[in-house]
């Protein structure tokens, strides 16, 4: 029982301290807010008192805001009776203005009416001067044009005389020179003649080689190959006589003759494409070619000489036989002035 009473009073002595801790906090608690509470008091005292002064500071100000616009409404009267009299006179003088304006107006209209006619009699007067000037100047370019209108038919006059003189000239020129012409024609003609005809006796055993009107005609087989362009050995010693009467008619035919011996290749309708010849047109100019290069190389004079291929273009017999194409297939040589 003693270990009881012990224990109990072992107890009591560690609860009391705190509690008495407890208590003093609570108690400076309390004392904490009732200061607060006393120092809110203190200030919500002083702002009351503050307001009623400050109320009674804006009660003063409207008493006096009150007099002074009572002061200001017998000012605002007396001025808005002066307005209506200024108004009056303001209305008086804006009539007077109109008035007077329209007075200006009509004067001022009168001025420029009498102006504008000062300008326009001073312009009429400045035309005046002008047209007489552009007429002066115009009677001096008329003079002028019509004298050169004048010298324009002299030398027209002068240009068809000399023209008719020119046409008579050129008439007479033209018929000495068809004259000429036509000498230089007979006397081809003639050399033409005895060219053939020594030829035909040159070449009387020749059958392959003809006269076909005023030309000498060579079958191809005669000079070259079948599709060939080389003269072969039987035809360049068949243009042996040729060559030598050509030598001979140009030694004979007087020079202011202007004559040439023209070489044309015709081939028959059979088409050839090869490498070296695509189509009867070279083929052909290409014969005609050989031949004139031969007749050059046995004494010909190059401006004597012509080379023309016509292909399959000019037959001489339109017949499909063989013997029709072998005819066909030729070279001509004919005797012309160029």
């Amino acid at each position: 029982m003693a270990l009881g009473r012990a224990r109990r009073s072992n107890s009591h002595d560690h609860f009391w301290p705190g509690y008495v801790d407890v208590l003093s906090t609570l108690l400076l608690v309390v004392t904490f807010l009732l200061s607060v509470f006393m120092v809110a008091q203190f200030y919500v005292s002083q702002e009351a008192s503050g307001k009623d002064n400050a109320l009674k500071r804006l009660t003063r100000q409207i008493a006096e805001m009150t007099s002074l616009l009572s002061l200001e409404k017998g000012k605002t009267k007396s001025a808005e009776d002066e307005l209506a009299a200024l108004q009056a006179s303001l209305t008086s003088l804006r009539a007077e203005n109109d008035r007077l304006t329209g007075l200006a107006n009509s004067l001022a209209d009168k001025d420029a009416r009498i102006a504008a006619l000062v300008r326009e009699g001073e312009a009429q007067k400045d035309i005046s001067k002008d047209s007489a000037a552009k007429v002066d100047l115009m009677n001096q370019q008329l003079l002028a044009l019509r004298r050169q209108i004048a010298a324009l038919n002299e030398a027209l006059a002068a240009a068809e005389a000399k023209d008719k003189d020119s046409q008579a000239r050129i008439t007479d020129l033209g018929a000495r020179l068809n004259v000429v012409l036509a000498r230089q024609v007979q006397e081809l003609q003639r050399y033409r003649s005895d060219f053939f005809g020594r030829l035909r006796e040159l070449l009387r055993d020749r059958r392959d080689i003809r006269v076909v009107c005023d030309r000498f005609v060579f079958e191809s087989e005669v000079l070259f190959a079948p599709g060939q362009a080389m003269l072969a050995p039987e035809g360049l010693a068949a243009l042996e006589p040729l060559a030598s009467a050509i030598v001979e008619l140009e030694n004979t035919i007087p020079k202011e003759i202007d004559w040439a011996m023209q070489v044309d290749g015709h081939t028959d309708n059979r088409p050839i494409a090869s490498a070296q010849f695509p189509s009867n047109w070279e083929l052909s100019t290409a014969r005609a070619t050989s031949v004139v290069k031969h007749l050059i190389s046995r004494g010909v004079s190059p401006k004597r000489l012509v080379a023309a291929g016509y292909g399959e273009f000019q037959p001489i017999d339109d017949g499909q036989s063989e013997d029709a194409r072998r005819r066909n297939r030729r070279i001509e040589l004919k005797l012309t002035n160029r």
